[in-house]
């Protein structure tokens, strides 16, 4: 009697046809990661982040705004509105209505409008009008979830936290160094990883990675500061 077609799955994962090895399928060493931070540390020493902004207010403002959202096109809507808001106080004066005409090429603005006035008023009244520093009170303002907080935290205040966007989660699951199925997994993969003295930049340097390296559709493997080390089984060396 011919297999049937459950049959010959079964003997092709038992040992017909190899399966494609996973990328976490050999975790990296601690020697490993050690030697990754080193490269990216010497290539850029002090790398920032791409949302322009001058204090903590004006840079919360900004993480807001890029949820959904590229950095560019925050940057082209921003400096005309830190010009007449950039304080809460400032922010809550201008009203929902004309913060709306500001970002209005950002998408979903009108949610972020609202966000930005409430969590600006929330400033104000809960907080003397200057940002907290401490998550949980970050947090529970309107629009600002974790990743927004742990921006915040480290490029206002300087924690060793690590924000995980889109381009940081693909390198970390790509390259095998922090594999996680949501965003939050990553993270905490990435702080039992990575060395405490390159946790401060770790974030900027791999999301800086992802988006110009190691990108979605066409990465430029060859050009990758960490290709000998990556697990990747399609890296083009």
């Amino acid at each position: 009697m011919p297999a049937t077609k459950k049959q010959n799955r079964g003997k092709r994962a038992a040992g017909g046809k190899k399966r494609r090895p996973s990328a976490a399928s050999k975790p990296w060493t601690a020697a490993e990661i050690e030697e990754a931070f080193e490269r990216f540390a010497k290539a850029n020493p002090e790398p920032k982040g791409e949302l322009q902004h001058v204090d903590p207010y004006t840079l919360l403002v900004a993480v807001v705004l890029s949820a959904q959202a590229t950095d560019a096109g925050v940057n082209k809507a921003t400096p005309a509105l830190f010009a007449v808001a950039n304080t809460p106080e400032k922010m809550v004066a201008l009203g929902e209505e004309k913060l709306r005409g500001y970002i209005k090429t950002i998408g979903l603005y009108r949610g972020k409008a609202k966000n930005i006035i409430e969590l600006s008023k929330r400033i104000v009244a809960e907080h003397a009008g200057k940002v907290p520093g401490v998550r949980e009170a970050l947090e529970s303002l309107p629009g600002v979830g974790r990743k927004t907080a742990n921006v915040v935290l480290n490029v206002a205040f300087g924690e060793p936290t690590i924000a995980v966007d889109t381009h940081l989660f693909r390198v970390a699951n790509r390259t095998g160094l922090a594999p996680g199925r949501n965003p939050l997994e990553v993270e905490l993969g990435l702080l039992a990883r990575v060395p405490e003295r390159f946790k401060r930049h770790a974030h900027h340097w791999l999301i800086l990675h992802g988006r110009y390296v190691c990108k979605a559709r066409a990465p430029e493997c060859p050009r990758c500061l960490i290709n000998d080390l990556c697990r990747w089984p399609e890296k083009r060396i």
